[in-house]
């Protein structure tokens, strides 16, 4: 008689998670990206014919586009209320020498994680959080220009007009790299999702954040 062996697979620990945001900080992303898809759509629909045509009511539209730009800085601003999405805004606006380390090897093309240091943020995410801020304040301004037309000269709409109309070309192709960037990373998904990363998520892409 031989010994009876047990041959049932023994499973492997699941990796150790840590903690990355507060719930705060997850709903604070998520109104803010429902309100800028909101913009985004629906000036899709008021400058490109083909969606105009789809969607018509364009005084409709129109209103969907204005109020959900007003309240584009609410979620932020209700966010403050948070002590742990205020200490991420300053990290976010906090730069070292490790971040234009980041940067030249970003810009030599350079993929080695060894040359792209990072505490909980990188580089690329405080500019990009740096531009997004100010493209933001700056497509409020101009809305408000162009919305309240009987309180500013002509050439200063004319001039709001232009500018707010570039700039929403351009963050659209800004926010496309964006969610390209999230596509391509599915643990940092999961983190604005459920608050959590892995272990070895964290010490691989951000060696230098002590959570």
């Amino acid at each position: 008689m031989h010994p009876r062996v047990d041959d049932t697979p023994v499973l492997a620990e699941p990796s150790p998670r840590v903690r990355r945001f507060s719930r705060a900080e997850r709903w604070v992303h998520r109104v803010t990206a429902l309100l800028m898809g909101t913009c985004v759509a629906t000036a899709a629909c008021l400058y490109l014919p083909t969606f105009a045509e789809l969607v018509g009511r364009r005084e409709l539209v129109v209103r969907i586009h204005e109020w959900a730009g007003l309240m584009l800085p609410v979620p932020v601003l209700v966010g403050l209320v948070s002590r742990a999405f205020r200490a991420d805004l300053g990290r976010l606006n906090r730069w070292g020498a490790h971040d234009r380390t980041w940067l030249r090897a970003a810009l030599r093309r350079d993929r080695r994680r060894s040359s792209r240091p990072a505490a909980k943020f990188n580089a690329g995410q405080k500019t990009y959080a740096a531009w997004i801020a100010g493209a933001t304040l700056v497509m409020l301004g101009t809305g408000l220009l162009m919305w309240f037309t009987h309180l500013t000269p002509l050439m200063w709409r004319t001039s709001a007009t232009f500018v707010h109309d570039w700039l929403a070309l351009t963050v659209g192709i800004v926010l496309a790299g964006h969610i390209g960037m999230a596509l391509g990373d599915p643990e940092a998904r999961r983190g604005l999702r459920t608050g959590s990363v892995s272990r070895e998520w964290a010490d691989r892409e951000h060696p230098l954040w002590r959570p």
